[in-house]
């Protein structure tokens, strides 16, 4: 049995949460109590970083929500990592960037499922996809192109393919065939896929402010509830899975708390204030 986890006086916490399904509703809606507990644990003296799929556009107004004007942020599943200060111009600053060549693997992919909706995360930022692709989390407007034009680009630092007429079981079944080398990739609970640079995930990007913080390994949480969370939920000390994450997701975890609609990342931020 899981002994209770207690938390040690004196000692600054590297905190990770995820945002979508963890810090935020499904409905895109921040709970008021929430964000004032986040603030809390941030005036604390905690390391609360966020860790997300989103991009910077997208991670950007939920960092001001909760009121992290300093400190850090893991964008684009580890992709990027940016340093939030009032003394960087627009509050932030990228310290860190990974890219890969996506060509290979996109002409893979847009051949088995030329239905598919595909969007390119470029390293400066710049989001570009195919007309019928609409996502919130790359926070920033599009610029349009064909599958093909966006398999010719040599660098991206996220690659998403969605359908709506697939499953996210059909997406797992094309990995294993076609093989995926070379990149990193997560399968939503729809039919999504997420791919990243070889061996970038958020927990490679937490292990290195981890280390540049300065904090113990033994002084690690993290919270999420997708599959693009499981290796930062092994990574932390203190994994804890949202209550309505996938069975999958749970059992990586060191504990579960409540679903994000019953405000469960409240409880583990609470053990920290």
């Amino acid at each position: 049995m899981t002994q209770p986890w207690t938390k040690e006086e004196g000692v600054s916490y590297l905190l990770a949460v995820d945002i979508d399904g963890t810090l935020v509703k499904h409905d895109g809606s921040l709970s008021p109590v929430v964000a004032q507990a986040a603030r809390q644990v941030i005036e604390a003296g905690h390391h609360l970083v966020i860790s997300t799929g989103r991009s910077t556009g997208a991670t950007l107004p939920i960092l001001q929500e909760i009121g992290l004007t300093q400190g850090h942020a893991v964008c684009a599943n580890g992709a990027v990592t940016l340093s939030i200060s009032h003394a960087h111009p627009g509050g932030y600053r990228v310290i860190d960037r990974v890219s890969f060549d996506p060509s290979q693997v996109l002409t893979l992919l847009k051949d088995r499922f030329p239905q598919a909706s595909i969007a390119l995360e470029t390293p400066d930022g710049t989001v570009y996809s195919t007309p019928g692709f609409e996502d919130w989390s790359f926070g920033v407007q599009s610029t349009k192109a064909s599958a093909d034009e966006l398999a010719d680009m040599t660098q991206a630092v996220r690659l998403v393919l969605s359908s709506e007429k697939d499953t996210s079981a059909d997406f797992r079944q094309a990995v294993k065939e076609v093989g995926l080398h070379g990149v990193n990739y997560a399968v939503g609970w729809s039919a999504w896929l997420d791919i990243s640079a070889h061996g970038v995930t958020k927990a490679s990007a937490l292990e290195q402010l981890r280390r540049k913080l300065g904090v113990d390994p033994r002084h690690t949480i993290s919270a999420g509830d997708g599959l693009n969370d499981l290796d930062m939920l092994a990574w932390a000390a203190r994994g804890v899975a949202m209550g309505q994450a996938l069975p999958e997701v749970k059992a990586k975890a060191r504990e579960v708390t409540g679903s994000v609609d019953e405000d469960g990342l409240l409880a583990v931020f609470e053990s920290l204030i």
